[in-house]
């Protein structure tokens, strides 16, 4: 890679970054528009056991080449800048700023559904398999539903990781979002600020292992069926909005690690609700424009990547 291609991939591995901590967007979204996605896929692909034989053989020169490794070090590296940059603003935000954080996602979600569907080849089989998954994901995201585990046990944490990674890969779903479904993403932002490398660690050893295996289930599926995987992805994130609704109203609450009471089950309820339950400003107005600029901000990104694409 020359130097100038290092750079525009550290800078896109910062936009994945970025991706993959707001629950929202994903990082393999990021790729599918900055077109990187199927090297991305590659080169995950790439890391076998042949490949693994010739770096203990000391064969480390063919080892790198094979993997694409000057590509995923410095991807990698604008990954890990954006996680670390990014964990304490969002912690900040989501636990003073609530109503605008998940309308801004909000935003993202249903501009990513259109992205990903945009590109289904649409009949009766792939309405139907998105009909199917929107309806699952409405359920299963319920937020009356409590978290699979609010706890933090390490080979809960190393589960996370195996199952996030999955998702961060995948054009369309965040996995972020899914650490919101499973209970664990304040949490893991929270051990990313505050640099807790026990749990960072346990969290990459079980993404390891899952992007690895994923990546060979994944390029199976897109290479056979292609429209099937992308409808179902577009009809989970749909039907996971339910999730993230800005205005709730608490059911039931637990203590975190931190000595934190938190919510564990929630209800979606009206912006007008939300003010009678509360005595608080259901702030709808801004709520919109968050949800505007999330919604936006994903066609720009493709748009600016269009751009830089064509000049070079």
């Amino acid at each position: 890679m020359k130097k100038s291609n290092h750079i525009l991939t550290f800078f896109k591995g910062i936009a994945m970054g970025a991706a993959d901590v707001i629950p929202g967007v994903s990082g393999g979204t990021i790729a599918f528009i900055t077109g990187i996605y199927e090297r991305l896929i590659n080169a995950i692909k790439s890391i076998n056991i042949a490949n693994i034989k010739l770096l203990f053989k000391g064969n480390f020169k063919e080892f790198w080449t094979n993997i694409d490794g000057a590509f995923i070090a410095v991807l990698l590296s604008g990954i890990a800048v954006s996680f670390v940059s990014l964990a304490k603003l969002m912690t900040f935000l989501i636990e003073n700023y609530p109503i605008f954080i998940w309308s801004f996602f909000s935003g993202l979600i249903v501009a990513s559904t259109i992205f990903v569907a945009r590109d289904v080849k649409w009949n009766i089989k792939t309405l139907t398999t998105f009909v199917i998954f929107t309806v699952i994901a409405f359920f299963i995201t319920s937020p009356e539903n409590s978290p699979l585990n609010s706890s933090a046990e390490y080979w809960y944490i190393f589960l996370c990781g195996a199952i996030a990674i999955c998702a961060m890969i995948l054009p369309g779903i965040s996995g972020s979002f899914i650490l919101v479904l499973l209970g664990q993403y304040l949490f893991m932002m929270k051990s990313l600020a505050e640099f807790d490398f026990l749990i960072i660690g346990i969290f990459l050893c079980g993404a390891g292992i899952g992007i690895v295996m994923f990546s060979r289930v994944l390029s199976w599926l897109f290479k056979h069926f292609k429209m099937i995987t992308l409808a179902s992805l577009a009809g989970f994130m749909f039907g996971s909005l339910n999730k993230i609704w800005p205005w709730k109203e608490t059911l039931s609450t637990f203590i975190d690690n931190h000595g934190i009471k938190q919510a564990l089950s929630q209800k979606n309820i009206l912006p007008s609700a939300y003010s009678e339950i509360t005595n608080a400003d259901s702030q709808l107005i801004f709520a919109v424009i968050f949800a505007l600029i999330g919604f936006l901000l994903i066609f720009a990104i493709e748009f600016i990547s269009n751009k830089v694409t064509k000049k070079k």
